[in-house]
């Protein structure tokens, strides 16, 4: 599973990155980034939830 977040849609609210610490990371600007393209092992779920649980749509599945 590849992923990524659209900085221009985040908002920063940090939802993802306190959910899936092992996914999503700051970045310079105070939004969420993925931390690699390709979700690790064991971590899909998580990020799949991310996905339907962010409040602007910024995280898609590639």
């Amino acid at each position: 599973m590849k992923i990524r977040v659209d900085a221009e849609e985040c908002i920063g609210c940090g939802l993802c990155i306190d959910a899936c610490p092992e996914v999503f990371e700051w970045d310079d600007e105070g939004k969420a980034r993925a931390i690699k393209e390709e979700v690790p092992a064991g971590e899909e779920e998580c990020a799949r939830e991310q996905i339907e649980v962010c409040p602007t749509e910024a995280i898609e599945e590639l």
